[in-house]
């Protein structure tokens, strides 16, 4: 069994959930999610407490176990709480705006990118930082990369985008030209 598969999963009161069948429906203030369970995986839900059970215990079965487990986990924050991820605009003339639910980005290209947004995602700005939000985790995620990849990083000034928190190692650049002599010199 999986160390993480095996502990029971508590249900928040604002949460309900209803298992039919091979799919795992959750629903929550902030909306609903639905999973589809691989065969081989059960899911038991008595008294507020959900349990994931696996038939086998091989390699493939206990990765999805733990796997299973933690979707429902990230589903009931999810529509109880939200998921919200925060990237930075590092550089001179870069900057982002949220026209509707469009988000459009100038990033020193000729010209401005726009990102729609998927159903369930919706973007925000906040002192110059792009935060994205929505229910799916991995959902909310997944759109944060496609923005970080309009313009990542780069590693001599760290000017692009970038994840809140995210640390850049940066390089030293080109030496100077003069230091050490002609090519082919004697040193």
């Amino acid at each position: 069994m999986s160390r993480i598969g095996k502990s029971p999963i508590t249900i928040k009161p604002t949460v309900a959930v209803t298992v039919d069948g091979r799919t795992v429906s959750v629903k929550g203030i902030k909306g609903s999610l639905t999973l589809v369970i691989p065969k081989g995986i059960t899911v038991d839900v008595k008294d507020q407490i959900i349990l994931v059970k696996t038939e086998a215990n091989d390699t493939k079965m206990n990765a999805l176990h733990g796997f299973v487990r933690a979707q429902m986990v990230n589903m009931i924050t999810g529509v109880s709480e939200g998921w919200t991820k925060t990237l930075m605009l590092s550089g001179v003339g870069y900057r982002a705006v949220v026209t509707g639910s469009d988000l459009i980005v100038t990033v020193g290209f000729s010209h401005p990118v726009t990102m729609k947004p998927p159903p369930g995602i919706q973007f925000s700005l906040t002192e110059g930082k792009i935060v994205v939000t929505g229910i799916d985790k991995q959902l909310v995620g997944q759109v944060a990369s496609d923005i970080r990849k309009i313009k990542p990083p780069e590693p001599y000034k760290g000017k692009g985008i970038m994840y809140e928190g995210e640390h850049i190692r940066k390089k030293a650049g080109k030496s100077a030209k003069g230091v050490g002599g002609a090519p082919g010199a004697v040193k």
